[in-house]
Parts: C-alpha cells; sequence; structure tokens
C-alpha cells in the first residue's frame, strides 16, 4: 500500500495536550490499515510508533483483548481485527452525503460502462467511500477505505484544481512511471484541469487504467470527488466524453440533493 506522511499536531487551540497512550494507539491501527496486506511484527510497530517493545506490545495486547486487532497463535504477528470494520461501516452509513452518492452511482453504472467511485480528501490522499461496478464491464475495483495520494489520481486533481497548492505534499513519490511528480508539471496539469473542469489521469496509480472525475461543490473547499475508471485501451475520446457528461449530470442531482454547507454529519 502506498506511504504517506500523516501530520499530528501536539496541542489542539484549547491548550489540552494529547494522551500519549491514546495517540501511540492510533498509530498502531493506522500503520496495520497502511500494511494491511501482510501482517505487521512487534519490531515493526514498535519502530513506526516510536515507542519501547514493552509499551507497545502492552498496548497490543489491549487492543487484541477488546478486538480491534488479532494476532497469529505464537503471538508474534498482528492485523486489524472486524471492529475495526464495524467502526468502518458506522462511518459510511451516518455520512449523508455517501447516503445521496450511492444510489446516483448505482444508475451511473447501469447507464455507463465503467466503475465509479466516491472519494474523500484527507491529508493529501483520497480515501475512497463507494464504489460501483458497471455489469458490462469488469474493472480494477478500489477497495472502499483505500487511499491513493491526490496528485497521482482523477479525482484528487479534481478538487486540487479548486483547492489550491497547499494541499499538493512537498514529497510526492512516483506510483508509476507515468506520475506526475514534478511540481511545475502538475501545476499545469492542475490549470488544465481547472478551465477543462474535470481531472484526468492516464496510468498514473495503475499502469492499463484511467480515470476522469468531477469535484463535488457542496462544500467549501470541496473535498468530495465521483469518478469513473476503464482500462486505458477503452479509454476512447467518445468514450470519455460520454463518461463525462454523465459525470457533470450526476454531480449536479448530488450537489442539488445534498444538506446545507455547515449541516453536522
Amino acid at each position: 500500500m502506498e506511504q504517506h506522511q500523516q501530520h499530528h499536531t501536539n496541542v489542539d487551540p484549547s491548550g489540552v495536550k494529547p494522551v500519549k497512550s491514546a495517540a501511540r494507539t492510533v498509530l498502531i491501527l493506522e500503520y496495520l490499515a497502511k500494511h494491511a496486506e501482510s501482517p505487521s511484527t512487534l519490531t515493526e510497530l514498535s519502530a513506526a510508533i516510536k515507542a519501547p517493545r514493552s509499551s507497545t506490545y502492552a498496548l497490543l495486547r489491549t487492543l487484541i483483548d477488546y478486538g480491534w486487532i488479532r494476532s497469529d497463535h505464537p503471538g508474534n504477528l498482528y492485523r486489524l481485527n472486524l471492529r475495526t470494520l464495524l467502526v468502518g461501516e458506522s462511518y459510511l452509513d451516518a455520512d449523508p452525503y455517501v447516503r445521496i452518492v450511492r444510489p446516483i452511482l448505482a444508475d451511473l453504472s447501469r447507464k455507463v460502462t465503467g466503475t465509479f467511485n466516491m472519494s474523500r480528501m484527507d491529508d493529501g490522499r483520497m480515501v475512497y467511500l463507494l464504489t460501483q461496478e458497471s455489469r458490462r464491464d469488469s474493472t480494477l475495483l478500489p477497495r472502499i477505505g483505500r487511499w491513493l495520494p491526490a496528485y497521482a489520481t482523477g479525482s484528487g486533481k479534481a478538487l486540487l484544481a479548486i483547492r489550491g497548492k497547499a494541499d499538493i505534499p512537498a514529497k510526492r513519490p512516483p506510483i508509476t512511471a507515468k506520475t506526475i511528480t514534478d511540481m511545475k508539471e502538475l501545476t499545469a496539469d492542475l490549470n488544465a484541469t481547472r478551465q477543462r473542469g474535470y481531472g484526468l489521469e492516464v496510468d498514473e496509480n495503475n499502469l492499463g487504467y484511467s480515470c476522469v472525475a468531477v469535484a463535488l461543490r457542496y462544500q467549501s473547499p470541496p473535498q468530495d470527488a465521483i469518478s469513473c475508471t476503464l482500462r486505458t485501451k477503452d479509454f476512447t475520446e467518445k468514450r470519455q466524453h460520454t463518461i463525462i457528461d454523465a459525470l457533470m449530470e450526476a454531480r449536479d442531482k448530488i450537489e442539488k440533493a445534498a444538506p446545507l454547507p455547515g449541516t453536522w454529519y
């Protein structure tokens, strides 16, 4: 899974210092989520949260007791457990924007070939909240909860073109050989995105796949986007225009139905 640098502040605006054990617990869960494809060792987790092995082990045992993580029988390897899935599902179920977008994406997938997604920007990355695959096409399905750097995705570019450079990380490692990492090139790409009104990426985060996306403007600055992924070989100019028109029509429906800005969710 792709790497990123999480930003944590030492003191919140009220002046209350973070609780070290709570912060370390969160870092453990984030690390395990980021490395979900393979189990992690105590040594790896201890290094990741910059804590002694004894303290890390105590936190791991507590998380195991409460069902948040699990270990193998010898107790040497650690993974996330089912309770984390329940929390993630609760987040999606409670989000009013997800509830609005879900049936519209399902309708899109019945009308247009491709894989349609809803994603949300978080700390310079796009987190996938919904994915809907057309029955007529078996395309790469981003996993719900997966994240990718915003600069390497159509959705991220659609948002960055509006939000500005503050959300672009200083370090931009390439995901593929086609990823745009040079700041001058990326700025030019975002300017073009702003002018045409949609984000576009070709082979930048997965070779052989391309994506177009539009920002959802019900918040300021926008943080959500919808997109369509297709195999690059099928990404003809005609198909691209069909998808863009469908996405923009869907965006208008979503924005019309969205809660007023500032509504708690």
